[in-house]
């Protein structure tokens, strides 16, 4: 029997398995971190029978399209606010004023709460509701702490948020808004990670850090599906991508390889170059991926105007680097000025206000350009992550600055 809308699953998944040496793990039981490396858990998916693209006819414009292919077993347990399905758009005005023949953006900054952080939270609340989680608890830049504090007030369950002091006031108080437990901490994400372990001494809540548990990787892959299936199943040569923790560079990859083992992909198509964008005060994975540090583990970074790319420590380095080297891709820095000029570019030419995460996309195109890394007849696509709106107090201290 063939897969229709009517008869398929609600979930195809089958096992974890762990990012390091492949042991398997229980995917209906609940898990952090692999017991046998200490290192991400991902979702792994089989099926039977043939899986069509027809599935997605008459679906809802949201993530959960792609539902065989998520984690969460019963409809009940989605936890949703309409994420997903952002659009695409086309940067004619820059693409013609420095010589791309064809510049894209995905907008993230159209999900709920602002950021594409709402794929991952949505994912991780709704299975820890399944698997009867009552809350959980984040160390965050800003944008994960504000989504998982709106999809635990949908889900009725406890939210704790903790996030440097230096966090822009809008997502502080957003979280205070949708009646999360807010701590504020001195330094970065990875101090605030001590913090949230210190909190959660006793395990009561469920942490939802990055990687540390295997279901906001796979909130974050649908933005694979969805540039695969908005772009009539043609991917781009290059896709640009800001890099912090890295969920989304990594389940990007990981989409693009579940869509070929379906056979939505033809097994020959030729995956895009993946680039990791980082800010030039906190670029641990560029260092590494350039061979000046052994790995991030000693790493010390400064703020940045792009909270999101605040992450000195990536757990997620050693997924980043494997996508890097496999695509054939790259990692570069960039500057707070580079930052602010190409978010100026963005805005007044094409009437974007990204985030600045999403802006330093745009200058590390223009240099990747430049260098020859990038070629003119290339398609490039940028994946903005979020809103500027909430960043105002960043750019403002920084024009001041």
């Amino acid at each position: 029997m063939e897969y229709t809308s009517k008869t398929s699953p609600a979930s195809l998944i089958s096992s974890l398995g762990c990012s390091s040496c492949g042991a398997s793990y229980d995917a209906h039981a609940l898990h952090s971190l692999s017991s046998c490396c200490h290192l991400p858990l991902v979702a792994r998916y089989e099926h039977e029978e043939p899986l069509h693209k027809e599935v997605l006819q008459n679906r809802p414009g949201t993530m959960w399209r792609y539902r065989e292919l998520l984690p969460v077993l019963k409809k009940e347990n989605i936890v949703s606010l309409g994420e997903g399905f952002t659009p695409i758009l086309s940067l004619d005005t820059l693409a013609g004023k420095y010589n791309f023949r064809e510049l894209l953006l995905k907008d993230e900054g159209q999900n709920p709460t602002g950021s594409f952080k709402a794929r991952g939270l949505s994912m991780a609340v709704s299975k820890a509701k399944e698997l009867g989680i009552e809350g959980c608890i984040i160390p965050t830049a800003g944008n994960a702490g504000v989504a998982l504090a709106a999809y635990c007030a949908r889900a009725g369950m406890k939210a704790v948020v903790v996030m440097p002091h230096h966090t822009p006031k809008a997502f502080r108080e957003e979280c205070y808004w949708y009646g999360a437990e807010v701590h504020l901490v001195d330094g970065l994400i990875n101090d605030c990670a001590h913090k949230a372990k210190e909190l959660n001494r006793d395990g009561s809540w469920l942490d939802v850090s990055t990687l540390k548990e295997p279901y906001r990787l796979e909130g974050k892959k649908t933005m694979g599906y969805e540039i695969a299936e908005q772009l009539n199943w043609q991917l781009p040569d290059v896709i640009l991508y800001p890099a912090g923790g890295g969920t989304g560079l990594i389940g990007i990859w990981k989409a693009f390889h579940e869509l070929k083992a379906i056979g939505w992909l033809p097994e020959e198509t030729i995956l895009p170059r993946m680039v990791a964008v980082q800010a030039a005060n906190c670029m641990p994975l560029v260092e590494t991926f350039f061979g000046r540090q052994p790995n991030a583990q000693q790493y010390v970074g400064k703020p940045t105007i792009a909270n999101g790319l605040a992450v000195p420590r990536p757990i997620g380095e050693p997924l980043m680097l494997h996508v890097l080297s496999a695509s054939k891709g790259t990692a570069i820095g960039i500057t707070e000025e580079e930052m602010i000029f190409s978010l100026q570019e963005l805005s007044s030419l094409e009437g974007l206000f990204v985030a600045p995460e999403g802006a330093a996309l745009w200058m590390a195109s223009r240099k990747l350009l430049a260098a020859g890394y990038i070629l003119p007849e290339e398609q490039v696509l940028l994946l903005n992550t979020g809103n500027g709106q909430k960043y105002m107090e960043n750019i403002e201290n920084k024009y001041k600055g």
